[in-house]
């Protein structure tokens, strides 16, 4: 499903409300609601939205569970952190367990090593099926989203849930869920906006299937459950 908005501002608000409803649903069905949240410049004011009173107050935060997508492999202090981020803009003023949150980094381990201890918790936290109530996406001038860059192995991953690896164009490690479990979610909400995502998203909703080079492809849209959020400069050039 594709929503295109008219700017930033009401993209934030879409995407702000798309989540309070998510969490409501999922807390009166089965009490608890797990969440991975995102980097990059999409989500940071729609975090800022969800620390208002209005929003956060909303939801019930004491059955919110947090787990992040893809990181690069920087401590949360680190100003590239996508959590640190996401702790600064919204889960440091809201009232969540500090335990319900499970960032992407630890000092004393190295990136292959946490990866794998990152999947053994989300299997314990999430069970079998691995299923997210609500993943955050956005996606990249370049048609990447989370850690799945163009031309890199990961792309072909189909057994692991999470993987670390060196991104030589970044000189840095990033962890990153694999695609099939991104795409074992109930829902997915991927939030793109500026002129400069318009090419990558005409190619990964309307163009030819290119999977290596247009990683977003990845992401299986079944049953509506991947919604787009896209301002009307992303989506200047979708001809559907």
């Amino acid at each position: 499903m594709l929503r295109v908005l008219k700017n930033k501002e009401e993209l934030s608000t879409a995407a702000a409300d798309i989540f309070i409803e998510t969490a409501q649903s999922a807390i009166a069905k089965k009490g608890i609601f797990t969440v991975a949240l995102t980097g990059g410049t999409s989500p940071e004011s729609v975090y800022k939205l969800l620390a208002r009173e209005e929003y956060a107050s909303a939801i019930d935060w004491t059955k919110v569970i947090v787990f992040w997508g893809d990181e690069r492999w920087v401590p949360l202090d680190d100003e590239r952190s996508n959590a640190g981020m996401a702790y600064n803009a919204l889960l440091k003023h809201v009232p969540i367990p500090a335990d319900q949150l499970f960032p992407m980094w630890e000092s004393n381990r190295e990136p292959e090593e946490f990866a794998q201890a990152y999947e053994g918790l989300l299997r314990d936290e999430l069970g079998a099926d691995g299923q997210f109530d609500l993943i955050l996406l956005g996606m990249g001038e370049d048609g990447h989203t989370a850690s799945l860059f163009p031309g890199t192995k990961v792309l072909s991953e189909q057994e692991r849930w999470v993987v670390s690896y060196y991104l030589e164009s970044q000189q840095m490690y990033r962890i990153t869920f694999t695609a099939p479990l991104l795409n074992k979610a109930k829902r997915i909400m991927f939030m793109v906006f500026g002129a400069s995502k318009a090419d990558a998203l005409f190619e990964v909703l309307e163009g030819q299937p290119n999977e290596g080079v247009y990683p977003a492809q990845l992401i299986i849209n079944e049953s509506n459950r991947v919604i787009w959020l896209a301002d009307e400069f992303a989506a200047a050039k979708l001809k559907r």
